[in-house]
């Protein structure tokens, strides 16, 4: 049985999945099981574990009976939620999700004040959604 996972509601699902199969293996030793960039579809899984799961928003939507809705709050306005991952380097890390599409957000700091050792950076996925690396 799987854990609690994160499920992603995306709008520009072939990006997205795009993204994510190029970072999540190095990020998280995440396989890809099931999904194309067509969508509406993807999971990665670490050990028959999910670790991420994609899913088209309109087909969420459409389920819900909520497609007449706005599809996000009217920008800007603060995160909600975020995806962390614990990876060895940092700076390497961040360095691979820009060259698959992530944005920047904050750059590579050692955070002492969080933790020794501590070092995060802050990027966002090409739908947005705020991931922070961590080292520690």
């Amino acid at each position: 049985m799987d854990a609690l996972y994160p499920r992603l509601l995306v709008t520009r699902f072939a990006e997205c999945f795009d993204f994510y199969r190029a970072v999540l293996p190095a990020l998280a030793g995440a396989t890809l099981i099931k999904g194309t960039p067509e969508g509406p579809y993807a999971n990665w899984d670490v050990e028959d574990q999910a670790v991420l799961v994609l899913f088209d928003r309109s087909a969420m939507a459409a389920t819900l009976g909520t497609a007449d809705l706005p599809a996000r709050p009217a920008a800007p306005a603060q995160d909600s939620a975020m995806l962390v991952f614990r990876v060895d380097d940092v700076d390497k890390a961040l360095a691979h999700c820009l060259d698959h599409g992530g944005t920047l957000a904050a750059p590579a700091t050692d955070r002492p004040e969080w933790g020794p050792n501590l070092r995060s950076a802050h990027l966002r996925d090409p739908e947005g959604h705020l991931i922070e690396l961590q080292s520690y």
